[in-house]
């Protein structure tokens, strides 16, 4: 079957009688054939519109071509159908995929950033209450200024490496929170060592407790990190 539909070649519908079919022949030879000397004419279009009369002009003839456009109408659907299916499959795939490649990128972002900087921050902060007790017992005693000194040293360290780590690797867009709260984190808690150490300096009670509140505040940041990472990590078992 040509893959001209006639009745398209004919300007018809499918349900047109045969003498609208007829008519339709003649109004279009007349507009294309070549005989006819008009800037209409078409030799090309002329043996379409012949082929397709030869068809449909015939009632015996147009019923079979009937039967071919029903089943090719048939195919043309189940072949839209299998098509569909396949983009939907295809889709599903490769959504599937991308929420898999994003799981991973979580996974190593949390990995080599959040819990390193995670075990960090709580070296940094947990030991603080204990070491101003413990010099608070004598604040002039070398020994006890010393092992204060030597804390914040350790502190200096740990927060120079996490602010490594957070620079290390880009973050997922939807860990972008803990990012953020991870790094306003840090920042207090470089502002609250520096405050510790001017105590040490100068022994100005305001330094102890500024550099007291700029961890507390950091405590805060941090929770809030954590408790969206814990979210998360819960998502990605």
């Amino acid at each position: 079957m040509s893959q001209l539909n006639h009745y398209h070649v004919l300007e018809v519908s499918q349900s047109a009688t045969q003498i609208e079919i007829k008519r339709a022949y003649r109004r279009l030879v007349k507009r294309f054939h070549p005989d006819t000397g008009s800037e209409s004419a078409d030799l090309k279009k002329i043996v379409q519109i012949n082929a397709a009369y030869e068809v449909l002009g015939d009632p015996l003839q147009r019923r079979s071509y009937d039967r071919q456009l029903t089943c090719q109408d048939l195919y043309n659907s189940t072949s839209r159908r299998q098509q569909r299916t396949a983009d939907a499959q295809d889709l599903y795939q490769r959504t599937r995929q991308k929420v898999r490649e994003a799981e991973v990128r979580q996974r190593e972002w949390l990995k080599q950033v959040y819990i390193p900087i995670n075990r960090m921050v709580c070296e940094i902060i947990d030991p603080l209450d204990d070491r101003i007790e413990e010099l608070a017992a004598d604040p002039f005693d070398d020994e006890l200024l010393e092992a204060f000194e030597s804390y914040l040293i350790d502190c200096r360290n740990y927060l120079n490496r996490a602010k490594i780590a957070l620079a290390s690797l880009p973050n997922p867009s939807n860990l972008a929170s803990i990012a953020a709260n991870l790094y306003y984190c840090l920042d207090r808690i470089g502002d609250g060592i520096d405050e510790l150490e001017f105590f040490t300096q100068c022994f100005d009670d305001r330094y102890l407790h500024m550099g007291k509140e700029l961890f507390r505040i950091a405590r805060g940041l941090h929770f809030q990190a954590r408790e969206t990472a814990n979210t998360v990590l819960r998502d990605l078992i």
